[in-house]
């Protein structure tokens, strides 16, 4: 593999040029919104991509910088592009050519604001009911992280004063945050909606329902994508190979996501021995792959069980 000296990547780099970032495919440059979900796929990638002989680098970044890092050349890929929930983005930076959206790894998702199963049983079913209960809510809809499409969806939701929620509040915060925010809540019988998605294994700690009437925003149900920089499968074959052959069930997620909950180990663990119960799928990711010095990449993955 030929890459540019050191002193052509400096002044490259200087100039603020995009290519400066493809000078090799030994790295894979992953962003993470702090998400168990993507955590976990990241994770996925991450020991797929070792037992080939590369590195992924996974930065910890906000959906709309990793957005622009996608578009500058910054971050490479992005397992998390949730739709229809990131319409807007998709529309601003997939459509107009800037990021490539190259494949389809999670289908049967839902992600809307949900209620413990109390609050259901009490009459709020849909979007519509949360303001007959407004007191009780204390007015307030617990999001993820400031600048998530959700969160985006939602502040529209209050500004425009549909379902009659012009004078609800948003809280941001991290996802561990928010969950730990709606466990209190339910120890204590208290009414509070929240952002609620699947895959996620508060569909099993929590006992939760999810609200219709939101479809507008959120859809009903959705998929998701993953994002490459544009031109990152021809620059690096071999990786966009292996991207594009990526692709997860509800059930893969959940069982690793609950594994790093339930039995605290990490999430390199969690997948490593996922995948050593699953060896059968490696038969599909590793299809037409090969190592970084062109070997066959199945047999040195499964090496690393």
């Amino acid at each position: 593999m030929v890459k540019l000296s050191t002193v052509v990547t400096v002044s490259v780099l200087a100039l603020g040029s995009a290519s400066a970032f493809a000078e090799s495919c030994d790295t894979v440059k992953m962003a993470d919104p702090g998400w168990s979900d993507i955590a976990a796929t990241n994770a996925i990638a991450g020991f797929l991509l070792d037992g080939m002989g590369y590195k992924a680098k996974v930065d910890t970044l906000a959906v709309p910088i990793t957005f622009g890092g996608l578009k500058d050349g910054q971050v490479d890929v992005f397992l998390g592009n949730w739709m229809p929930a990131q319409q807007g983005f998709y529309d601003k930076f997939v459509a107009t050519g800037d990021v490539t959206q190259l494949a389809k790894n999670l289908d049967g998702t839902e992600f809307t604001l949900a209620v413990p199963d109390y609050v259901w049983d009490a009459g709020v079913h849909d979007f519509a009911d949360l303001n007959k209960f407004a007191d009780k809510f204390d007015r307030k809809i617990y999001g993820i992280g400031s600048g998530a499409p959700a969160n985006i969806s939602l502040q529209e939701i209050i500004r425009k004063n549909d379902f009659d929620m012009g004078q609800w509040k948003l809280i941001e915060s991290s996802e561990q945050a928010m969950l730990a925010e709606v466990s209190r809540a339910v120890k204590k019988q208290k009414f509070v909606t929240f952002l609620g998605w699947t895959p996620h294994p508060m569909n099993v700690q929590l006992k939760m329902h999810y609200l219709k009437g939101g479809e507008k925003y959120f859809g009903d149900t959705g998929s998701v994508y993953t994002l490459t920089r544009k031109g990152y499968a021809q620059a690096c074959p071999n990786v966009g190979k292996l991207l594009t052959n990526l692709s997860f069930t509800q059930e893969m997620e959940n069982s690793i996501m609950a594994d790093v909950v339930n039995k605290k180990v990490s999430n390199a663990d969690a997948v490593k021995a996922w995948i050593k119960a699953n060896p059968g799928v490696l038969d599909k990711w590793l299809d037409g792959v090969k190592t970084v010095d062109g070997k066959d990449a199945l047999p040195a993955v499964k090496a690393r069980l």
